[in-house]
């Protein structure tokens, strides 16, 4: 059943950097080429990734692969700066500027590209999201146009029937993207203080997360694991299998 098409397609190089939107991608084992594959430690945590829950900033900070993705190596990653500094991702004078803001020594580590271990890419696959549901949490949150970023989606549906939060309802079922990919539904997202940065700013505004608390239960976007892996592209078809 044709449910709609693909929107947007959003991987994050760095975790809890800033991501990238992309015209196309490959879905690996693992998700989204790439996604989550750098990171950066935080030493005061035994050496836990370090997240925006511990230093929001992390939101300013914009990463992007800089070259064709390859499964021998990934291509280097430029990070840009709140302040519009292009620089390598480990690069010591960003080290040591987000050492400096969030008061954290900390170290790097990345992963192949033919694996990452679910630690960095949190609870599933992928994370999926609706122009539905994101509008009428915009509706419902009643102040700024919500910005998807807050939620961290790699895939954003247009549907064809704007029926918002209808993806709470595909629990268990696949869903086909393109000639090649299959994903299934397994789980709600849970959310977290994350949505409440402003991802422009960094700023907080614990409101939002009161909506989803109280209208969604907290729960928005849906988890999906990888069925069968593949190329996708912005503006796929998306079917609903039975």
């Amino acid at each position: 059943m044709l449910i709609g098409h693909i929107k947007e397609i959003v991987r994050h190089p760095v975790k809890s950097f800033r991501g990238e939107s992309v015209p196309q991608t490959q879905i690996m084992e693992y998700g989204l080429y790439g996604d989550r594959s750098h990171t950066y430690l935080d030493g005061t945590k035994n050496g836990e990734f370090l997240t925006i829950t511990n230093f929001p900033e992390m939101v300013r900070y914009q990463a992007e692969f800089a070259g064709n993705e390859s499964m021998e190596a990934y291509p280097n990653v430029k990070v840009t700066t709140p302040e519009g500094k292009v620089v390598d991702w480990k690069d010591q004078q960003l080290l040591d500027e987000i050492e400096n803001k969030s008061n954290r020594k900390i170290s790097t580590r990345k992963y192949s590209p033919s694996h990452v271990p679910i630690g960095p890419i949190a609870v599933e696959h992928i994370l999926l999201a609706t122009d539905a549901s994101l509008n009428k949490l915009h509706e419902l949150w009643g102040k700024d146009e919500v910005d998807s970023r807050r939620f961290r989606p790699n895939l954003i549906l247009s549907l064809k029937d704007k029926i918002p939060f209808v993806e709470e309802e595909w629990m268990g079922r696949r869903m086909k993207i393109g000639n090649e990919v299959e994903i299934e539904f397994v789980g709600h997202c849970k959310r977290c203080m994350i949505i409440t940065v402003n991802p422009e700013n960094a700023e907080r505004d614990p409101s939002i997360h009161k909506t989803v608390i109280k209208e969604r239960d907290n729960n928005f976007g849906v988890y999906a694991s990888v069925i069968k892996t593949g190329d996708i592209r912005v503006n796929d078809e998306v079917h609903l299998l039975d």
